[in-house]
């Protein structure tokens, strides 16, 4: 890695950890209904909000209740995107009169942002109008990351209470986080965005005379210039983990990340709250180190994983060093000049380690390794920061099967904060851990067998079925990138990735609202002489093994025939 790789790893986490402390203390105080200035200026709005929905803010739910409540809301909010899509060319704030989306177009992208994917199979400004970019995806980028707080919210609940029927009140903690937390931080990052040359408008778009000349038909000298709302969306696509790009190129656009300053910031916006909600985790169980133990194995993982996409990246492609190229940028195909191959690099593995799909570069056109990274990344579970919310409970998840299989190696009953790991726990954590595989494998082997998925792939062999993969695993973990070379916006693959999306999401949400209600009704016990401890370096490690050893032994056969194989092609080749 060159010292600008390194520096630039170093400031980043130095500033995101700084900015966590306060924000972890501010959510836990949120999320504990403890009053502040925010819900003093808002507690008016919030509380006209239950009067008209006719909530009781006061009355709480057990675990089925919350869960019916978290599943028919994101079921609206897929409804309501889709009907946008399917009427657009009727209703205002479409200047550019674009047509209505196919229904099977429609569907994907109304489950992909319902689920907090973000995955995309249309172009973004060729395709969606700006009341569709604004009243369907952009409200979605809210709702869909308040949801992923909710859940984790309600699993911090069942460890820090006992004996208890209920894990919260879902409309509540939707809307508390959504107002005093989520509006005000987009707002901020928005503004900030618009500073640095994002641009925030409602106009045509603009046909400019370019400086070079007309030289055939197909050269006009003229360019058309997409405009739209793109700050306010661009702010909460990253601080909310969603990743949907307004325009085609996402964040590789000028008009979505213009300069180096906006791209490190859109960075730690991605990684902010799932590192603030490790330490909110920490203050509500009543014992801060585990909240700090569980973010040293997130930073851990994640500095190992940047430390590999970077390094393979600034190598470059070796067949081309044997033409003599210069390679001393790196790989630099499929990436911007103004972000090179290590703020490139970097940006790959935050978003694909935080359930996030927004790009500044092109995943397809990494180097071998460098994509097998981003890959084995989203194949982790989404854990390291992970989504919003989504995240710290897939992390918690896998804590829990860390204390349970220390119990095992040791011949002790597992405790995990004081509640006993008993065997209704263990088939809830496996649920959540073992759906996304399920989905990522079976999904990939439906495509590769089917006519119609095999007519999507543009590189056959090794690279093609990369392609395939990525796009199960990004779907099935609910990131929403892609390797791009990939024909996905047909009816077979709108289908299947939709399905695939919606059961990742919610096959893991249940289990863990499921657990949380069985948590919460334990009693808690005293620490004893055998118990593991939960918030050292041993348990760090052992957190970090379980994540990699689940991951690995998942997918090493299906990365064997994409990744590791075409890395092994471009050996020999040289």
């Amino acid at each position: 890695m060159t010292l600008h790789a390194w520096q630039l790893l170093g400031i980043y986490l130095a500033v995101l950890l700084l900015a966590a402390v306060p924000l972890g203390r501010y959510l836990a105080d949120l999320v504990e209904g403890r009053a502040g200035l925010t819900r003093r200026l808002g507690g008016g709005v919030e509380a006209a909000i239950y009067r008209l929905c006719g909530v009781n803010q006061d009355e709480e739910m057990d675990w089925l209740r919350y869960a019916l409540a978290i599943l028919a809301f994101n079921a609206l909010g897929a409804v309501s995107v889709y009907a946008l899509q399917r009427w657009q060319v009727w209703l205002p704030l479409n200047p550019q009169q674009l047509a209505n989306i196919s229904p099977d177009s429609a569907f994907n992208t109304a489950v992909s942002f319902a689920t907090n994917t973000n995955w995309q199979g249309y172009t973004g400004e060729s395709t969606m109008s700006y009341l569709t970019q604004m009243l369907g995806l952009t409200v979605q980028n809210f709702l869909s990351a308040a949801t992923g707080i909710a859940v984790a919210v309600a699993l911090m609940r069942g460890f820090a209470r006992h004996t208890s029927a209920t894990i919260g009140n879902a409309w509540v903690d939707l809307t508390r986080v959504t107002l005093y937390l989520l509006l005000p931080l987009a707002l901020l990052s928005a503004v900030f965005l618009a500073s640095q040359g994002v641009i925030q408008n409602l106009d045509a778009y603009q046909t400019i005379a370019t400086l070079e000349t007309a030289v055939s038909e197909a050269t006009s000298g003229t360019q058309t210039l997409p405009m739209g709302p793109v700050a306010s969306q661009e702010a909460i696509k990253m601080l909310g983990t969603n990743g949907g790009g307004f325009f085609n190129a996402n964040s590789a656009h000028p008009y979505e990340n213009p300069t180096p300053l906006t791209n490190f910031v859109e960075m730690l916006s991605i990684f902010l709250i799932p590192a603030a909600l490790c330490l909110t985790f920490g203050r509500i169980v009543g014992d801060r180190r585990q909240g700090w133990a569980v973010l040293a194995a997130m930073t851990l993982l994640f500095v190992v994983m940047a430390v590999a996409a970077m390094s393979v990246e600034q190598q470059g492609n070796p067949l081309l060093s044997a033409l003599g190229v210069d390679l001393s940028g790196g790989n630099l195909e499929g990436k911007e000049t103004r972000f090179g191959s290590a703020d490139s690099a970097l940006f790959a593995t935050i978003t694909t380690l935080a359930s996030c799909g927004a790009v500044n570069s092109m995943h397809d056109s990494f180097t071998p390794l460098g994509g097998l990274v981003t890959l084995w990344n989203m194949m982790l579970g989404e854990v390291v920061f992970g989504g919003v919310g989504s995240g710290l409970y897939g992390m918690l998840v896998f804590a829990v099967m860390a204390v349970f299989l220390a119990g095992l190696m040791i011949g002790r009953t597992p405790e995990y904060l004081g509640k006993k790991i008993e065997a209704h726990d263990i088939k809830m954590v496996s649920l959540a851990i073992l759906v996304t595989p399920l989905l990522v494998l079976l999904g990939t082997a439906i495509a590769v067998l089917v006519p119609a998925g095999v007519a999507g792939i543009a590189n056959p062999g090794a690279h093609g079925f990369s392609e395939i993969l990525y796009a199960f695993t990004s779907a099935a973990n609910n990131n929403g990138s892609a390797f791009a070379g990939l024909s996905a916006n047909t009816p077979f693959y709108n289908t299947l990735l939709g399905i695939v999306m919606w059961l990742g999401r919610f096959g893991v949400i249940v289990p863990v609202l499921a657990l949380a209600g069985h948590l919460a009704a334990k009693k808690r016990l005293a620490a004893s002489a055998g118990t593991l401890p939960t918030h050292g370096p041993l348990f760090v490690l052992l957190l970090m093994g379980t994540v990699v050893l689940v991951g690995a032994l998942n997918y090493v056969p299906a990365l064997a025939l994409g990744p590791v194989v075409e890395h092994l092609m471009l050996q020999s080749a040289r």
